[in-house]
């Protein structure tokens, strides 16, 4: 058997750097090479943060159920408790995989940062002027980072498995 040919930018002295392309030394780096753009942590750290977010929330509003708050209807509560959950655990997804540099993982981080703008608006007009900039500054970062190129090149890593040789 034969062995796929070494990447010309391959430095034999780099350890752990086997040249193949395999990703063996690849935190901090992008498939290219080159360094982790700041952009990608800022967005991660954006999106995590927002998880975290919906994460409290989910359980704040576990405490209200439990406590006895007055609900409408009990199964929307339900349905709403199970909202907040899933979209927790979506954007922990998101930022994970972001960080790690997969494509799929930019749609889903501008969605999340336009429904916190469309939130974050309101909520600052509305007089809760800090709670308001706290939604909008990090949204609006996240989105200017999401269409910066060095973050698109970055962040463009197919899924799936690697070669088998």
């Amino acid at each position: 058997m034969s062995r796929p040919p070494l990447n010309p930018n391959h430095d034999p002295a780099t350890p752990g750097d086997d040249g193949q392309g395999t990703g063996n030394d690849n935190i901090g780096r992008s498939s290219a090479g080159g360094p982790r753009p700041v952009g990608i942590v800022v967005i991660s750290i954006v999106v995590v943060l927002e998880a975290l977010a919906l994460l409290a929330a989910g359980v704040l509003y576990v405490y209200e159920l439990v406590t006895g708050a007055p609900v409408a209807s009990f199964w929307g509560a339900v349905f709403t408790l199970g909202l907040l959950l899933a979209f927790s655990a979506l954007l922990f997804a998101v930022g994970h995989f972001l960080f790690r540099g997969y494509r799929w993982t930019r749609a889903p981080a501008l969605v999340a940062q336009l429904f916190a703008l469309t939130i974050g608006f309101p909520t600052m007009t509305g007089g809760l002027v800090p709670a308001g900039l706290a939604m909008v500054v990090p949204a609006l970062a996240g989105i200017v980072f999401l269409f910066d190129k060095r973050v698109i090149a970055f962040a463009s890593r197919a899924g799936g498995s690697r070669a088998a040789l």
